[in-house]
């Protein structure tokens, strides 16, 4: 493997570093270029909400790779995407795998995926998500991998690597160590905070989150992303981050209250042990890299 990985935010939390992010802005070739000097350490394209858009995502990353590379020297950002379906059901999921094959075709390094309420259907996003000849994880509640062979070709491009060397590399870290993927889960409504154990337990996780605006319409509230929270979505809040901790998952949240100022909430999202800070704003980051004394370029 090169000296650098391919996915800088495994870089950072290998480094026992915070993670911040902002979205990708428009999917084109042009602004993929401009964003490759971006000031997050990772861009998520929003597929859930927005056109399931796979050529401006390639163009995008085209872009990413030809303004690159990062000033961290990594050969892009990272890029982590939404997909139009959601993780409900192992069903759910099996039938809508190839919008996985199609964002990782392009290149990506992540998937998010959404309103995840059953272990077992993220079992089926990790297995959509790898190669039949990966093995680690199999037999700890894992199945063989569903990725086929054929559409590595424009993804290592990307990523500055043969076809052979992708497929080596393109699996869900930590499980994997040498791997590069990282995949993520919204537990954000109240079955998926009652079960947040077992899912949080599923190999080949990297990340999760509560899903503060989705959580709480699932209790009841048409409008709840910000604290204070009503009793049931503190419960829950603290029942996914608690699942998250006790499975070495690394926990994204926001915590836009209203009393504190930007470097308080910070603050708050750190000694409370989350390690992705939500937010979108560059001044976020800025304070949260002066807190944790990151060395690693901008």
């Amino acid at each position: 493997m090169a000296e650098k990985r391919i996915n800088k935010c495994i870089d950072l939390l290998e480094q026992g570093e915070y993670l911040y992010y902002t979205g990708c802005g428009e999917l084109t070739y042009e602004n993929g270029k401009k964003q490759a000097k971006t000031w997050a350490d990772f861009l998520v394209s929003d597929f859930e909400h927005s056109p399931f858009d796979i050529i401006g995502l390639r163009a995008f990353m085209q872009g990413l790779v030809d303004g690159g590379p990062t000033n961290s020297g990594h050969r892009s950002p990272t890029v982590i995407v939404t997909l139009p379906a959601n993780a409900r059901t192992e069903n759910e999921v099996r039938a809508n795998a190839w919008q996985v094959r199609q964002v990782l075709a392009a290149g990506v390094h992540g998937i998010l995926h959404t309103h995840t309420r059953q272990p077992d259907a993220v079992k089926a996003f990790v297995e959509e998500c790898r190669y039949p000849f990966q093995t680690a994880g199999l037999g700890g509640g894992l199945r063989q991998g569903q990725r086929g062979s054929g559409g590595q070709g424009y993804a290592a491009g990307i990523w500055g690597l043969t076809g052979p060397e992708y497929t080596k590399v393109a699996d869900p870290w930590p499980l994997n160590p040498e791997g590069e993927l990282m995949l993520g889960l919204k537990i954000e409504d109240r079955e998926g905070a009652a079960n947040a154990e077992y899912i949080a337990q599923v190999p080949g996780l990297a990340f999760a989150e509560w899903g503060p605006g989705d959580m709480g319409m699932s209790f009841g509230h048409a409008d709840s992303h910000d604290p204070p929270y009503p009793p049931e979505m503190e419960n829950a809040r603290q029942m996914v981050k608690g699942a998250c901790d006790r499975a070495g998952v690394a926990f994204l949240s926001s915590w836009n209250d209203p009393n504190l100022d930007t470097e308080a909430k910070v603050r708050y999202l750190m000694d409370w042990g989350v390690r992705i800070i939500s937010g979108g704003r560059e001044e976020n980051a800025q304070i949260g890299r002066k807190i944790s004394g990151r060395t690693m370029p901008v």
